[in-house]
């Protein structure tokens, strides 16, 4: 007799395919009550297109899907949640001008009342540890919080299988360890989790099972409790995964960027003032800035970019020059190249192509000549970035809406590098991006900072920032701490000060841990 409990979600040979690539191709996999099983692979590997198709957003082309033992046909989300599955998704989907027990009850049948959410909310937060005010405003809370919030609303519909994608990308290391023990107690209670996250320590500290896809199809399985980071990255990208090779810098290259006294109101109604913001960014050196997303990153990148301007010319100086006064389009002729955050509307334009996308900010590059376009230089330029920076798609006439994140990333990365800036800003280089993808591109930086670049890296990934930066500073509620140089200070200390508590900072720190998240 065979002792192993009936799997609460099974694929039978799941296939989906597009019009330019095979996503999913012929996939099996279960997951078991009270599992946590990791879904590992590389971008365009074909995670995300197998979890929407269990969470009902897309119908598979063939294949079964069995819940509790019985076939099931996943109409919608909707169907999804009534037979207990939640999905937290990279990038929530609450509403900052509610309360977190408003945006909990938006996702409840019926009209329930608001005091009552809140009190199931305060009964379901203690036992999982996780605490949360009902009657606080979701625009007030940290990013750790709303993604409670988000865990919150799935466990207030009977949940048996939570899906999560990417759950620490935006989390302090502090509040992923709160956010492990809360996983832990859900599977401990018999709810299944499967896991997405391109973070193989974390999936070795806190996974049961692993399934391996690559290229749509499963190529292996591993209990990763019992696996290097190393094999498990061998299974996924099919090779060694490389290392970065980072010398010590001199830290006495020219200034190139240089913010001096720089303060800025907030253009949303929920951003941050910037508040007497001054850094050196010197020739040849990669400067970190971590911090908990919403702490005034946006507004900073803006005013350096030249996507707002200053009324304060010396605010900015690039190159010795002020430029608070200058549009992006001058800063970019002065040699600063910007790869910002959002990678589709911002960085890209969906419907066109990538050749086209490259024209968009490397014109400069031969790619007009007396007002006219030379396509083979941009049809030309384009390849070379598809080439040298493994980007997965159909060619230069690709939509970038039709890459998957990590490939359009890659793209991104490529065509701002290959335009050899003096100073290259990049928000969140490596987000979404497999871990061999990772290397490369952090490589990529390390080789344009030795080759005299000076980089601006804002990340919220301390261990990228710790493995690429010279120096690094964090940025809360506006205002910078002190520059540390990244071999004088460590993870622990930086994800303390990412919550405002640097020495001489008592100012910036809000009246809640904003570390842990707890709420008082």
């Amino acid at each position: 007799m065979d002792p192993r409990p009936q799997p609460r979600l099974e694929l039978r040979a799941i296939r989906k395919a597009y019009p330019a690539v095979v996503a999913n191709d012929g996939i099996d996999l279960d997951v078991l009550p009270g599992e946590i099983h990791a879904l590992l692979g590389e971008n365009g590997a074909g995670k995300s297109t197998l979890m929407k198709i269990v969470y009902g957003v897309v119908q598979p082309d063939s294949g079964e899907l069995l819940w509790e033992g019985a076939p099931v046909r996943m109409a919608s989300p909707a169907h999804a949640r009534e037979l207990g599955i939640g999905m937290v998704f990279q990038h929530f989907s609450l509403f900052e001008t509610l309360t977190v027990a408003q945006n909990v009850a938006l996702a409840l049948p019926g009209k329930p009342s608001l005091d009552d959410v809140a009190r199931r909310i305060e009964a379901i937060a203690q036992r999982y540890g996780m605490p949360v005010d009902p009657r606080a405003h979701v625009h007030s809370l940290s990013i750790g919080e709303r993604q409670r919030v988000e865990i919150l609303r799935c466990l207030l519909q009977d949940l048996k299988l939570l899906i999560m994608d990417e759950p620490t990308s935006v989390l302090t290391p502090q509040a992923a360890t709160a956010l492990f023990a809360t996983l832990r107690q859900l599977a401990a209670d018999g709810c299944s989790i499967l896991y997405i996250s391109h973070k193989l320590d974390e999936i070795k500290a806190l996974c049961h099972r692993a399934t391996v896809l690559r290229a749509g199809r499963v190529t292996g399985a591993c209990d990763p409790r019992q696996e290097s980071t190393a094999a498990m990255a061998r299974m996924m990208i099919g090779r060694d995964l490389p290392t970065c090779q980072h010398a010590s810098s001199s830290g006495e290259g020219e200034p190139r960027l240089e913010a001096c006294g720089l303060s800025l109101a907030r253009s949303e109604p929920f951003g941050t003032d910037l508040r007497d913001v001054s850094f050196t960014l010197r020739a040849g050196e990669i400067l970190g800035i971590a911090g908990i997303s919403g702490n005034g990153q946006q507004e900073l990148l803006a005013a350096l970019s030249g996507e707002r301007t200053l009324a304060d010319d010396a605010a900015i100086r690039l190159c010795g020059r002020p430029c608070g006064r200058a549009g992006a389009a001058a800063r970019r002729r002065a040699g600063l190249c910007f790869v910002p955050e959002e990678r589709l509307g911002r960085a890209a334009i969906p419907s066109m192509s990538l050749a086209d996308n490259a024209l968009l900010t490397a014109h400069r590059e031969g790619m007009v000549v007396n007002g006219l376009l030379r396509s083979q230089v941009i049809d030309a330029f384009t390849r070379r970035c598809i080439d040298a920076f493994d980007v997965r798609c159909g060619g230069p006439a690709a939509e970038a809406k039709s890459l998957s994140g990590g490939n359009l990333q890659k793209f991104i990365m490529g065509r701002e590098i290959l335009q050899r800036p003096k100073v290259l800003i990049a928000a969140q280089p490596t987000w979404g991006v497999d871990v061999g993808s990772s290397v490369f591109i952090r490589q990529a930086l390390i080789d344009l900072r030795n080759a005299g670049t000076a980089v601006l890296v804002v990340s919220e990934e301390l261990e990228e920032l710790f493995e690429i930066c010279d120096r690094l500073v964090v940025i809360a509620k506006g205002r910078l701490s002190p520059v540390r140089a990244a071999a004088e200070t460590n993870v622990e200390e930086i994800g303390t000060w990412m919550s405002g508590l640097w020495p001489d900072a008592a100012d910036v720190a809000e009246p809640r841990d904003r570390v842990a998240g707890h709420a008082h």
